[in-house]
């Protein structure tokens, strides 16, 4: 199987800018990417990062700076063996839960993320493309059904939630347990609990 982890290295988490430095996001994100690798190789399997740009990374790095739908369907078209696909955003992911992903039975393996995307997914049909705008996974639903391909969803909270906006944070201080918590904790933030809700704040020094 071919896994691969797309990553863009410039100007990343743009919309984690109300919380976070240019600098910072490249930082954190490069942290969630690392994590993500480190996660798909203690489930025993090689991950290779599709980035936009070359990069400095312990991973072989394939360059492709089209927008995410090309390069995957590139790869999908000239990959004969399974392919899976896992967002470098993945913060909560462990190697139990790319375990089930991985092992799950199906011609196309969905993980759903929130709000209707596509968090990660296993392609074992030939005929099966990506279309990563909008509510992708049902999209993905549909473009499996259309080539004959049965679908399988995984069910898993860890892999359904990646990190784009500052709410996402909470995610991380509340359920990693890892290098993105412990990041996110030397630069000061923190959970704030309060009006039945918990959020994240940022404390100086």
């Amino acid at each position: 199987m071919r896994l691969l982890v797309p990553f863009a290295p410039d100007q990343p988490k743009t919309r984690l800018s109300p919380v976070l430095t240019p600098e910072e996001r490249a930082d954190f994100a490069r942290v969630m990417c690392e994590d993500v690798l480190a996660a798909v190789r203690a489930v025993g399997h090689e991950p290779e990062l599709l980035s936009t740009k070359p990069l400095d990374i312990d991973a072989p790095v394939t360059v492709d700076d089209r927008p995410l739908t090309d390069a995957v369907n590139a790869v999908l078209a000239a990959t004969s063996e399974p392919v899976a696909v896992v967002m470098a955003d993945l913060a909560l992911a462990t190697p139990g839960s790319l375990d089930r992903l991985l092992t799950m039975e199906g011609d196309v393996v969905l993980a759903p993320g929130r709000g209707g995307g596509t968090n990660a997914f296993v392609a074992r049909h030939p005929e099966f493309r990506v279309d990563y705008h909008g509510a992708s996974y049902l999209d993905h639903r549909e473009a499996a059904t259309a080539v004959g391909a049965d679908v399988s969803v995984v069910d898993s909270h860890r892999l359904a939630t990646d990190v784009d906006e500052p709410a996402d944070l909470v995610e991380v201080l509340v359920h990693d347990d890892g290098r993105c918590r412990h990041w996110l904790r030397e630069h000061g933030f923190r959970i704030e609990r309060g009006n039945g809700r918990v959020n994240v704040t940022r404390v100086d020094g």
